[in-house]
């Protein structure tokens, strides 16, 4: 008898202990780390699977809610997160790599059809396959509930999805790996020569800020405010602090300069020679520790009256005698201009007075309990929103029937939109990093626990009876983009870090990502990684239900 029995007939009991048991054992599985590769969130998976097999008590109606629920939560909470690089992907060489990673994806699409047509494959299997084989679990969410809406009997195909897309996720894994490996040995790399061709290659396009100080030689500045400095320079220097005669001075937007003064501040190495006719001579600056009445401190933005205003229009530096100088959001470093707007939940870098320290960080908010506390009615109008644009049927040309974004896309689209412009009206949508990540790792739980309940109950009966050739198809969508883009990069003289941060892009995988970070000890990889990312998770999201629609 099943210990589950224990608490009465099938019912939500019993379904939401299973979920729980599941969910503990697959991620513990998913940190276990074989020859530099882990399973992560994928173990929960393959442990619904296990759980389905040997018959666990469940009640569909429940399973179907939490599946759907939780991918809704994982999509959305994705879209947030990739909103703001969405556009931002595309600059100087992102255009390339996008247009590459692109390329996987619809390769890998027309393989999908063609392998559909040539073994008349149910279209439920191949659509499984398809995002299995990419290990894209929103695709495969999208699929389901597009099957399900779509299909008579849609909830038993809709699981049989699941085990295709189970039995092919393994090698989608492995086949990125093997394909970096192949690269590599194809055109004998070295991995430190490509480390030293990416350095110099950064080094030469290199826009990054430089931590400056400039002697005031320029007469035109003698006498002049630090107003007037700020607006001499714009865009080109970001103010720090004020130094005379080696003492750091407190300075307000009034204070006057004077010749030698030396000012320490932010500059990129293009904007040089235009300060140095503007100001005067430009050095690089090594570590120096604040001392005497100016100091240095970072202070969380939690003060809501200030969310969504720039730092002109608050007047920061007309109220103290202090500047803030970089803005950290989430994993995006931001450098400080009068233009730029503050967010809930943002650190933000000050210098200035040191005895007004606390009043400035009192100011600003700094606390971590209003950090804390979730704000909800944002998250919930995007879901709403999201679910209403996912129900909207529209008609695609040549396709039989109208399409819909579902309950992966909408809300996907909407969370990229929201995410992308931050803050409408009083409404900030911006998610802290600890929230987003909670958001997602909840959802993308739940939602492949269910997969993995949902399908255990004839995976090895459909494994054995000669499921396993799907493995076979899975491989191929697999493995040919990949080697085919892969080669083609190299030919275009991209750097094979690179090249090993963009096919992870491409397949939305983190633990290839990981391995690629293991290879060697620079931001190529995951640089590549970030700016494919948005592009392929939504290209990947719309094929697999165009996959679907077009077959159906």
């Amino acid at each position: 008898m099943n210990f589950l029995e224990l608490f009465g007939e099938v019912g939500t009991t019993s379904t939401l202990l299973n979920l729980a048991l599941v969910a503990i054992t697959g991620i513990l599985i998913g940190k276990i780390k074989f020859v530099k590769i882990k399973l992560g969130i994928a173990g929960v998976l393959f442990t619904g699977i296990i759980a389905g097999h040997l018959g666990a008590q469940l009640d569909s109606h429940v399973l179907h809610f939490v599946k759907e629920f939780g991918l809704i939560l994982f999509v959305y909470s994705i879209g947030i997160d990739i909103g703001p690089r969405f556009i931002s992907s595309f600059r100087s060489n992102g255009v390339k790599l996008n247009l590459l990673a692109a390329s996987i994806v619809f390769m890998g699409f027309a393989i999908a059809l063609s392998l559909k047509f040539i073994f008349d494959i149910d279209v439920p299997v191949i659509a499984g396959i398809f995002c299995g084989s990419v290990t894209n679990t929103p695709a495969l969410g999208a699929v389901q509930s597009l099957i399900t809406e779509q299909f008579q009997n849609g909830e038993l195909l809709a699981e049989t999805s699941g085990t295709a897309y189970a039995v092919a996720y393994p090698f989608g894994i492995l086949g990125i790996i093997i394909v970096m490996f192949i690269i590599r040995a194809f055109f004998r790399l070295k991995v430190n020569d490509e480390i030293d061709s990416f350095k110099v290659e950064e080094d030469s396009k290199s826009q990054k800020l430089e931590t400056v100080n400039l002697v005031i030689t320029n007469p035109n500045l003698f006498g002049k405010t630090l107003k007037f400095f700020k607006s001499s320079v714009k865009e080109a220097f970001v103010f720090s602090r004020l130094q005379r005669e080696g003492n750091y001075l407190i300075t307000e937007e009034d204070s006057i300069l004077k010749e030698n003064d030396i000012i320490y501040g932010l500059a990129s190495k293009q904007n040089f020679a235009h300060l140095e006719i503007t100001v005067g001579k430009v050095s690089l600056t090594k570590k120096v520790e604040m001392s005497g009445q100016l100091a240095m401190r970072h202070i969380i933005l939690t003060n809501r009256k200030l969310v969504g205003k720039r730092i002109n229009d608050i007047g920061f530096s007309d109220l103290y005698p202090a500047n803030i100088t970089r803005i950290f959001r989430g994993q995006i470093e931001i450098v400080a201009s009068g233009d730029t707007s503050l967010e809930f939940g943002d650190t933000v870098r000050v210098v200035g007075s040191r005895e007004r320290m606390t009043e400035i960080a009192k100011f600003l908010g700094n606390s971590m309990r209003e950090l804390s506390n979730p704000n909800l009615i944002p998250l919930f109008i995007g879901i709403f929103l999201g679910i209403l644009l996912g129900s909207i049927s529209f008609t695609i040309p040549n396709l039989p029937s109208p399409a819909k974004l579902g309950l992966a896309g909408g809300p996907l689209v909407i969370a990229l939109i929201l995410g992308h412009k931050g803050r409408i009206g009083s409404f900030d949508f911006y998610m802290t990093p600890g929230a987003n990540l909670f958001i997602r790792e909840m959802g993308i739980v739940l939602f492949l626990a269910c997969v993995g309940l949902g399908s255990g109950k004839y995976f090895w009966e459909t494994l054995i009876n000669g499921g396993y050739i799907w493995m076979l198809y899975g491989a191929t969508i697999t493995f040919i983009p990949l080697f085919v883009v892969g080669v083609i990069s190299r030919m275009l003289k991209f750097n094979y870090l690179t090249i090993c941060g963009m096919l992870s892009g491409s397949m939305t995988d983190p633990p290839a990502l990981e391995f690629a970070n293991s290879i060697a000890p620079v931001h190529a990889q995951a640089s590549a990684y970030a700016t494919v990312y948005p592009l392929t998770m939504f290209l990947r999201i719309l094929l697999a239900q165009i996959l679907v629609l077009i077959l159906t």
